[in-house]
């Protein structure tokens, strides 16, 4: 298993000044690229299961002992995926999760998987993702190597930008190794039209030079070769470098500048630099504002990184961390942005869609999800501020530090109980099965978590039904033509309903979309689905709140 980045030095700037609303610097010395004006997300791809058919076997960088399944006392995650996308999942050591079902994992090796995170960029604004390659040459290699295959494939499906990352942390004969790779084989990726370019050149980012910590040994010598190298081969380089490589203190070796100035962009590391907004706000003016005029003047592009926040330490304040950081990052003027990280669940600064609440997060393991500050917040809530923040970037949003994502598409869902609907057809509670990723169906014996829903009050006397275990609205799908699902993030046509109150005491559901009546069918033992022309004893419910 490759060493997991990258915890290295800790550190803070002087106190930060007033927060004020203005227009970005000037512009990066480069024109508008792949990287330059662009969202770039770092994608670690790493995680495998056994069963998968990665070459490397076990349960990479999800278990601390990769031959053992994880679990709360052999992990090496402290956030949990959102896993209702996913086709395929991997049963794991931990508690089931909240609402009752096995606690499983992906494996990044699955094609579906890397379609999936491929098709989340492209739906939120991600232009370019940053594979990331560790040493090659050793074990991690071949399984490394499929990796960078099926995210070529990904990204052309998707329209998407990637381009090679390499991590020297721990790679001993780095100087000749990473030649070697690159011209036998990561090169040729560069016929992709979906290989990133910057100023007409292959992008490639070089992670690790400079640092002030073992795993990264490295004299400025052979840093500065391979940097000059591969300008020579015609590629346009990247530096992720310390946080402090200005001035060369704290993280940052002395007598690397030649190093960093060779660089075409600079990345600074900032994932464990501050918690908070004061922090932030202290690096804006005393780290970033002369990072940049440095850059400026030696003719470099500036790629800061960004971070939603480690959700484990309770520094994501419901997305304005995030916010935060994006703002600073684009009145500064910076030419790119750097998102750390798109899948990074070991260090929980991940922006990939997340587990919600307990419900869908091991019972008892501790593991905080995205409501951990007591505000609901979507599994998708800090990609959908990564589009604002692009749009922000490129002009297509108006500069501001009040942050216009809201946490919930639509009202959130309340605290306290919600209400039941028990079919007079079987007398059992209507669910939203599979933990809402099934059909209604009325066969609850008790009022659980997947048996609550919410009654929410719209215009005309109509309603909305919320499932509590997922905070997602009932959907007469296809138009009434299908079962009922609780899938849907916001109240449209076919998410709306009239609550009829009968005589007997009961209710019934009639779909706005078709005017027809929701039934339990079959007596209850088929899904819902709103299909009748007229009430009768399947089609009525008896509504109970607790």
């Amino acid at each position: 298993m490759g060493i997991r980045r990258r915890t290295v030095l800790a550190g803070a700037g002087a106190s930060a000044a007033a927060l004020a609303v203005s227009q970005p610097a000037a512009a990066a010395p480069s024109p508008p690229g792949d990287v330059v004006g662009k969202i770039s997300v770092g994608y670690q791809g790493w995680f495998a299961c056994p069963g998968d058919g990665a070459p490397i076997g076990g349960w990479w960088h999800w278990s601390r002992d990769r031959f053992q399944p994880p679990s709360p006392s052999n992990t090496t995650i402290v956030s949990w995926p959102d896993m209702r996308e996913y086709t395929r999942g991997y049963t794991t050591a931990y508690p089931n999760l909240g609402n009752g079902q096995p606690a499983q994992l992906f494996s990044s090796y699955d094609d579906q998987t890397v379609d999936t995170h491929f098709k989340w960029m492209q739906q939120y604004g991600c232009d370019t993702a940053a594979l990331q390659r560790f040493n090659p040459v050793s074990g991690e290699g071949p399984t490394r190597d499929a990796m960078a295959q099926k995210v070529r494939l990904a990204a052309e499906r998707y329209g998407r930008k990637f381009y090679i990352m390499y991590d020297v942390t721990s790679w001993t004969n780095m100087q000749s190794e990473i030649k070697t790779d690159w011209t036998s084989k990561m090169s040729a990726y560069v016929s992709s039209p979906s290989y990133a370019r910057q100023n007409g050149k292959p992008v490639v980012c070089i992670w690790g030079f400079g640092f002030n910590d073992p795993g990264r040994p490295f004299a400025p010598a052979p840093c500065l070769d391979v940097v000059n190298w591969f300008k020579a081969q015609g590629c346009y380089v990247i530096g992720g470098v310390p946080t402090y490589w200005r001035q060369g203190i704290n993280d940052s070796r002395a007598g690397f500048s030649g190093v960093y100035h060779a660089f075409n962009m600079i990345s600074p590391w900032m994932v464990g630099r501050t918690g908070d907004l004061a922090g932030l706000d202290s690096f804006y003016n005393n780290v970033n504002v002369p990072d940049k005029a440095d850059c400026d003047a030696n003719g470099i592009d500036y790629q800061p990184c960004v971070m939603p926040g480690d959700l484990s330490s309770g520094h994501r304040r419901h997305g304005d961390f995030y916010w935060r950081h994006l703002y600073n990052m684009i009145r500064l003027g910076s030419a790119g942005l750097y998102v750390s990280m798109f899948d990074e669940y070991n260090e929980g600064n991940q922006i990939a869609k997340t587990s919600e609440t307990q419900a869908t997060t091991p019972a008892g393991a501790g593991i905080r999800a995205l409501d951990e500050d007591g505000t609901a917040c979507s599994s998708d809530y800090y990609l959908r501020i990564t589009a604002d923040g692009g749009r922000m970037l490129k002009g297509q949003l108006a500069l501001t530090p009040t942050r216009p994502t809201q946490p919930v598409v639509g009202t959130p869902p309340p605290t306290g109980g919600g209400s039941g609907l028990r079919s007079r057809a079987n007398n059992l509670w209507v669910q939203a099965s599979d933990a809402g990723n099934g059909p209604l169906v009325a066969r609850g014996a008790a009022l659980g978590s997947w048996e609550q829903f919410d009654i929410v009050q719209l215009s005309g006397g109509n309603v909305a039904l919320r499932a509590r275990i997922n905070g997602r609205y009932v959907c007469a799908e296809n138009a009434g033509a299908a079962p009922l699902v609780a899938n849907r993030t916001a109240v449209g046509g076919w998410e709306t309903f009239r609550l009829i109150r009968n005589a007997n005491g009961t209710v019934s559901l009639q779909a706005t979309v078709n005017s027809r009546y929701v039934c339990a069918d079959n007596a209850g033992a088929a899904p819902l689905i709103a299909n009748r022309t007229a009430i009768g004893p399947w089609e009525q419910f008896d509504l109970v709140t607790p």
